[in-house]
């Protein structure tokens, strides 16, 4: 690529989002490329290679809904492998020939915008250098790992690797002793794989996962799937725009459960259970999120669940205390398969940080603080991620002010428009990031409806001939208020998690997502673009301004 080329166009990231966007641009004529940091498509699974890695949405609608793609792609798998999705990625590819408008390996260090030319000028670790009108980060919200400030972590000796920056060729962990630190979602599936092959397993944890039964189903015969395409898929797409997490699945109303007798509820829940996935969390009690009277009753149930399949009462204490340390679904749910039945192997030790704290990182494992020293071949750091406004912060981008938007977010606290823009970073966009429905939305869902709002926008300034689109600081700041009122209403702030950015040291806890569900952000969005892009500023090269 040419040094200093003009684009319309640059996306940054190559999962779900933004090869979307390349492909939607590339058809509504804009000129566009795709900067990617790893060496092929698909984004955090691009990455995740660590042992089990699973997506934890079914495949039906953990895809994208353009008939191109899935009119010839047939799944094994209900919940498909982290394999499965690199074949998928690789079948988008083919199908759309993107890979010709992709530089690979190539990471985004650094940009400004130049209020002169309406252009931002964004730099690379490979000293390539473009100049695009738009730049489009679909970045995700989990590209920035997170490490655990241990002392000594430098130190072991043994084979030490993060989950999400795990060996492309793999580590056999067959009759090693292994320490796993977090029980997070990558947590529960290294547990799941490293209790099959190693001679002992230690776990480090801080929070137990309140885990739900994954049931996952394989194989899935191309015969069901051929007759499912004919009838249901396009139902299915559509269904994901009305239900609040994105899913093919939904809430009950608030209120409903109770016009509900006990017994209904349990049997209820227990349906709920048997169908596996989220269907337990994300497709139950709406009132869980509100009412700790109601979050109580759910919590019982899964703990009687989790009771029945862990025989030793002390693994029982840890794993599925009588009292909960948070709200159940207030932090994130992991789907597991045989994760309990772990802790009932004689090679397995969970030790309770809270309890008995990890003090350092020696050369041979990990000592704590009754001076026990865990030894150990591999360390494991299942220890997350730096999410939601990590991915974009940790790119050194400027705007017109020149402030850095990761200071100016830790100085002034999260600001954004609509989930997608920032007032000050004219003719930025980010879809599945900062202050969208993020964590509470299917990924692939959340690409296409926040993406095609993007596009819709983009072919709206183009129309026009505004060259530059910067979000109002009233708009910004009544987003803010509305996503936060929202967020308080529920019990996230009784939890420690990475929704409010808890999980990172120093960092601001605030209201990361818009928790109101994906029909009311929907409208939101779409509010705002039928009122010719309400809340933001438009300037055209006359530089006649519009602000609405």
């Amino acid at each position: 690529m040419a040094e200093h080329q003009n684009l319309d166009v640059l996306i940054v990231g190559a999962g779900f989002s933004g090869v979307y966007q390349l492909h939607k641009l590339r058809k509504a004529g804009f000129s566009v490329k795709l900067f990617e940091a790893g060496s092929d498509l698909g984004g955090i699974w691009y990455w995740n290679r660590y042992p089990g890695a699973r997506v934890d949405s079914e495949y039906l609608i953990y895809q994208l809904s353009l008939e191109e793609l899935w009119g010839d792609w047939n799944w094994t798998e209900k919940f498909p492998s982290r394999q499965e999705l690199v074949k998928y990625f690789k079948y988008v590819d083919k199908k759309l020939d993107l890979s010709c408008d992709i530089s690979f390996d190539t990471r985004v260090t650094s940009a400004s915008f130049d209020t002169n030319t309406n252009r931002w000028s964004v730099f690379t670790n490979t000293r390539v250098t473009v100049k695009p009108h738009f730049m489009v980060l679909c970045t995700g919200y989990a590209s920035k790992p997170l490490f655990p400030d241990i002392p000594g972590l430098g130190t072991f000796q043994g084979a030490m690797h993060h989950t999400s920056l795990w060996p492309e060729d793999g580590l056999d962990m067959t009759g090693k002793r292994v320490g796993i630190i977090g029980t997070g979602a990558s947590g529960v599936q290294t547990i799941q794989e490293a209790g099959l092959v190693a001679a002992h397993l230690t776990v480090f944890q801080r929070t137990p996962n309140t885990a739900v039964a994954m049931m996952n189903e394989r194989p899935i015969s191309v015969a069901m799937q051929t007759k499912m395409k004919e009838e249901i898929y396009p139902v299915i797409f559509k269904r994901r725009e009305q239900t609040f997490t994105g899913a093919h699945y939904d809430l009950l109303p608030l209120g409903k459960l109770y016009d509900m007798s006990p017994e209904e509820r349990y049997l209820f829940m227990d349906e709920s259970w048997k169908q596996g996935g989220f269907h337990f969390w994300l497709g139950s009690f709406s009132d869980m999120f509100f009412d700790q009277k109601v979050n109580d009753e759910v919590y019982a149930f899964w703990r009687k669940k989790v009771l029945e399949r862990v025989r030793d009462p002390e693994m029982q204490r840890k794993l599925a205390p009588e009292k909960p340390q948070h709200p159940f679904g207030a932090k994130r749910v992991s789907l597991e398969q045989w994760y309990y039945e772990v802790f009932n192997q004689p090679n397995v030790d969970l030790i309770d940080i809270n309890e008995n704290p990890i003090v350092e990182i020696t050369p041979k494992g990990v000592k704590t603080q009754d001076g026990m020293v865990h030894e150990l071949d591999v360390l494991v750091l299942a220890t997350g991620f730096d999410a939601i406004t990590g991915s974009i912060s940790q790119i050194d981008i400027k705007g017109m002010d020149g402030v850095a938007i990761g200071d100016m977010w830790k100085q002034r606290g999260l600001s954004t428009y609509l989930g997608m823009t920032v007032t000050g970073y004219p003719n930025m966009f980010f879809p599945y990031g900062p202050h969208g429905p993020t964590a509470f939305c299917n990924g692939p869902t959340c690409a296409e409806i926040q993406g095609n709002w993007i596009i819709d926008c983009l072919l709206y300034l183009r129309q026009h001939n505004y060259s530059r689109i910067d979000a109002t600081s009233e708009a910004s700041e009544a987003w803010v208020k509305r996503l936060t009122d929202i967020f308080s209403k529920g019990l996230w702030y009784h939890a420690k998690s990475w929704y409010t950015g808890a999980n990172v040291p120093g960092k601001r806890l605030e209201s990361l997502n818009f928790t109101g569900g994906l029909p009311l952000y929907i409208d939101l969005i779409q509010e705002s673009a039928r009122g010719g892009y309400a809340g933001f500023t438009l300037t055209s090269d006359t530089d006649t301004r519009a602000r609405l």
